[in-house]
């Protein structure tokens, strides 16, 4: 796969499947696994090739700016879209891999007309509905494309809204991602219940209070 057609997704795959006979084709995605606090969140886009969305990218290809423009457009253009997420608990308790499925099918429930499922990545465990997954999909497929957008910017405005309970984190700057500043806020002040205490990282850092 060339490098300029991983940053210019196409309705190709859509249209295929409309030419087969499905009437709802729909791009799912997720954002958030691999942060250290906060949910899973999963976007799902049902938007027809005969209504273009210029612009619309891999959400970790765009700025936070053309994020939220692109944001704007897609929930004005698409036929319908979902956000949803999976919680702090749901991630300790079955794992990021299943929570992200429990994300994504969580959104595709908001789009009940669903006949067809485009995956990035992994296929969605326990989905009734057919789906294809593809690798990169959200580098080379619209609706894939469309449903990061959706996904990254629900998950990142979520996150803002958690810096206001809980200010001594920074998530307004890190979103809930490991970074230099978010792992010192944990040794200085311990995690708060936002925290994936089940990850890795923080699995070994010292921390002045008790979890809580």
């Amino acid at each position: 796969m060339s490098k300029n057609f991983m940053h210019r997704p196409t309705y190709t795959l859509e249209r295929s499947l409309y030419l087969q006979g499905f009437a709802a084709v729909v791009g799912v995605d997720e954002a958030g696994s691999g942060a250290w606090a906060g949910p899973v969140f999963a976007g799902a886009v049902l938007v027809h090739p005969s209504t273009p969305i210029p612009g619309v990218r891999d959400s970790k290809q765009l700025t936070a700016h053309a994020r939220e423009r692109l944001f704007e457009e897609i929930k004005k253009k698409a036929v319908r879209f979902c956000a949803a997420m999976a919680n702090t608990e749901e991630i300790t308790t079955f794992g990021i891999r299943e929570a992200g499925f429990m994300a994504m099918r969580r959104a595709l429930a908001g789009i009940p007309e669903a006949d067809y499922v485009l995956v990035d990545g992994f296929k969605i465990r326990s989905l009734l509905l057919p789906q294809e997954s593809v690798v990169r999909g959200d580098q080379s497929v619209r609706s894939i494309s469309a449903a990061s957008i959706i996904a990254k910017v629900s998950r990142d405005s979520y996150m803002m809204r958690m810096h206001q309970e809980y200010p001594l984190y920074g998530f307004a700057r890190h979103k809930g991602y490991g970074t230099t500043g978010h792992k010192k806020a944990l040794e200085e002040h311990g995690p708060c219940p936002l925290h994936r205490l089940s990850f890795f990282p923080l699995k070994n850092l010292k921390y002045p209070l008790p979890f809580h």
